[in-house]
């Protein structure tokens, strides 16, 4: 599908690769530190910050679902672009004076950039490795997805503590980045061999039949890790300025990193461990992370919080290694930008609806009455799912 000279050139399209997969991410997680800002200037409830957080969620399932398939089509190079120059206009949405319209456009439009580099970025990061390393490109690619997300929100939450203007100098760095990565791409990354008219299709994804049981463990595993970490995205800043009385805008952007990142080690651990044990092991952290939130909730307890961000990032990163090594690492080339788009649509389909779940609930009873049922209902499910990954490793066995 492309072309690409050895060597120097390789490590220059790798580099390139990466470095706009990580930029694209860092815009999706920004506007996480500032939603208190954002609930104190807008007199945003739980439940407008949760819908907020799910619009980009279902930006991302819309473009994975219908434009999952176009980099295998068109090449990688193309859709990485128009995956950056998306995340550039989402800046300058965010620069714009602060309403609920502007906002719901703006976290769409981010959606939409990351749904097209989710997919696109993963499969492109595995095109330029050889075979023999497909393990270390699948951990480059989820390290620089989950990297992206943490530096996000870390870098947002500094900003808006030490620099001025909050609510502008996040987004202007990022409008920056988005453009030194644009043209790192243009100059670097490889170009498609096709050739004939462009012509942009939307197309039904697919799952090929023979990894599908693996697929749909590997979704639930990761999808359950992405639903924790949704709620603690959308809710975390909200309920360490109310509940815990703590209004730095840096502890609630690291709170988000402390999971983001936890999900990089995780990559790193399950390096050294088959997929079907870093599977279980890793829905049993996310039980025992669901368990910890429980706690920081009931209690007030930051120490409980900080943990279970820690947790969950190490589990989900574990399940999400597993994830993509018995399924996107497993078909041929030509079909693997389309394998893991769908495997992302899953996981932000999950990030999504307990998101929007939890916020309706707090409307009713309270944010943390809400955030302890939802930390029931996970951990359940993470339990269940190892107990299937658990039966299906004794079926091979056999």
């Amino acid at each position: 599908m492309t072309s690409l000279r050895p060597s120097t050139g390789r490590g220059r399209a790798i580099v390139a690769t990466a470095f706009a997969f990580l930029v694209a991410m860092m815009g999706t997680t920004l506007p996480t530190p500032l939603y208190s800002i954002y609930s104190a200037l807008l007199s945003f409830t739980p439940l407008t910050v949760t819908v907020l957080f799910a619009v980009y969620a279902i930006g991302v399932v819309g473009a994975l679902m219908l434009f999952g398939r176009l980099s295998d089509d068109l090449g990688r190079r193309p859709v990485m672009m128009g995956s950056l120059a998306l995340a550039l206009l989402s800046a300058v949405l965010f620069l714009l004076p602060p309403s609920l319209p502007a906002l719901v456009v703006a976290r769409v439009v981010s959606g939409l950039a990351a749904g097209l580099m989710s997919g696109t970025g993963t499969a492109a990061i595995l095109d330029l490795f050889p075979p023999e390393r497909k393990a270390a490109a699948g951990t480059l690619a989820v390290a620089v997805n989950t990297g992206g997300l943490a530096l996000g929100t870390v870098a947002a939450g500094v900003l808006a503590t030490l620099a001025p203007f909050p609510l502008v100098i996040p987004f202007v760095v990022h409008l920056i980045l988005c453009a030194v990565a644009f043209l790192g791409l243009a100059a670097w990354a490889p170009r498609s061999n096709r050739r004939g008219p462009l012509r942009v299709r939307a197309h039904r994804l697919h799952v090929p039949r023979e990894i599908r049981p693996a697929f749909v463990r590997g979704v639930l595993a990761a999808g359950t890790g992405f639903a924790v970490t949704g709620v603690l995205t959308a809710v975390s800043a909200i309920f360490l300025a109310r509940d815990l009385h703590l209004d730095s805008h840096a502890l609630s952007g690291f709170v988000v990193f402390l999971a983001f990142a936890g999900m990089a080690v995780g990559q790193l651990i399950a390096r050294g461990l088959r997929p079907g044990t870093s599977l279980v092991i890793g829905c049993l952290g996310l039980a025992a992370a669901a368990a910890a939130l429980a706690g920081a909730l009931a209690l007030l307890a930051l120490s409980f919080l900080l943990a279970a961000a820690i947790v969950l990032g190490v589990a989900a990163g574990l399940c999400l290694n597993a994830g993509i090594a018995t399924t996107v690492e497993q078909v041929h080339p030509a079909h693997r930008g389309e394998v893991s788009s769908s495997f992302f649509a899953g996981l932000y389909a999950m990030l999504a609806v307990p998101a929007v779940g939890v916020g309706v609930l707090a409307n009713l009873v309270g944010l943390r009455e809400a955030g302890l049922a939802f930390s029931a209902v996970v951990g359940l499910l993470a339990l269940a799912v190892a107990a299937l990954e658990a039966a299906a490793a004794r079926s091979r066995r056999r």
